[in-house]
């Protein structure tokens, strides 16, 4: 099959296209053909000998978590998702081989049904992020009506459908991104938005419950900042992998409750979210789009740090 490989660690140019075998289902795994692929900021870092590159037991390397394709083959005759069944869901990078691939195999617990509202490329921007946006907003932070949660970066993959989901639960939504960003975050729920080019976030915002820190102490010391604007005993919860070093224990001289967040793939979950993109409750914003003989363009585009939304690869079906 036609993947995007890497031989090595390194900068996007790493990133090639080749010919490997086609991964092997054992139990309870579909093989699932492969449609569109979402890029994350986690296959980045990976890619570039951080995030969980250290799993990496073998070259070439194929990334990607994130899915949108149909099943080939199911782990029997009689499973509800026959071949045929369109899906979206993900993988779990490097313990097995990535989406940017033609095919992937993938435990049954980690697809849900793709909604029929969306594309391929659409459903395949939704996985990793908004189950790690439902994961810290929803399932840690327990968002509901009356609370107030900042939310940094609220533009990005996690960030945008992390504002829909603390909206949707009825908080009090401030979301801090770019200049050009502003008019679509409120669009997206957010009560106030704050331009971190022209405004200190703390200098206008105060007794928050929580924060949901998408970016922690690599730009302009955000982490560290939230801090302040958190009341007594307030939430903040950090998920970039590396991003806060010194997190847990900053927070605890604080006096504030902390944590980090990793996402786990589940179906189950995928499926609730699925009905709310369904029923246009929450959306998916896909930014670019490239082809997969271009990953390393599309890597390229995702450090960039201007991405609204997702980047997806398409992949070939021969």
């Amino acid at each position: 099959m036609r993947a995007a490989v890497i031989d090595a660690v390194g900068d996007a140019g790493s990133l090639y296209e080749a010919t490997v075998p086609v991964p092997s289902a054992f139990n309870s795994e579909f093989i699932v053909q492969v449609v569109a692929a979402g890029i994350n900021p986690i296959d980045a870092k990976t890619r570039a000998g951080r995030g969980v590159s250290a799993g990496i037991s073998s070259f070439p390397a194929v990334l990607g978590f994130d899915f949108s394709g149909v099943v080939v083959k199911a782990p029997y005759e009689a499973h509800p998702f026959r071949p045929g069944t369109e899906v979206f869901g993900m993988t779990m990078v490097p313990r097995t081989s990535g989406s940017y691939a033609q095919y992937v195999a993938v435990s049954t617990l980690s697809v849900a049904k793709k909604p029929a509202a969306l594309s391929h490329v659409e459903a395949s921007a939704v996985p990793l992020a908004a189950l790690t946006a439902w994961g810290m907003v929803v399932e840690v932070a327990k968002a509901h009506h009356g609370q107030r949660i900042l939310i940094h970066a609220g533009s990005g993959g996690v960030g945008h459908f992390a504002v829909q989901f603390a909206r949707y639960f009825g908080a009090h939504v401030i979301a801090t991104g770019s200049t050009r960003n502003q008019n679509w975050l409120r669009e997206l729920g957010a009560n106030e938005v704050i331009d971190y080019s022209t405004t200190r976030f703390e200098d206008v915002v105060s007794d928050v419950d929580v924060v949901i820190d998408l970016i922690g102490n690599v730009v302009d010391d955000t982490g560290s900042r939230s801090l302040g604007v958190l009341h007594e005993g307030g939430l903040i919860v950090n998920a970039p992998t590396g991003s806060w070093p010194t997190f847990l224990e900053d927070a605890a001289a604080a006096g504030l409750r902390a944590t980090t967040f990793k996402v786990a793939p589940d179906g189950d979950t995928l499926s609730t979210i699925a009905r709310l993109l369904e029923s246009g409750d929450v959306h998916v914003f896909v930014d670019e789009v490239f082809d997969l003989a271009h990953a390393a363009d599309a890597h390229r585009a995702l450090e960039s740090g201007h991405t609204r939304g997702k980047i997806v690869l398409t992949i070939p079906t021969h």
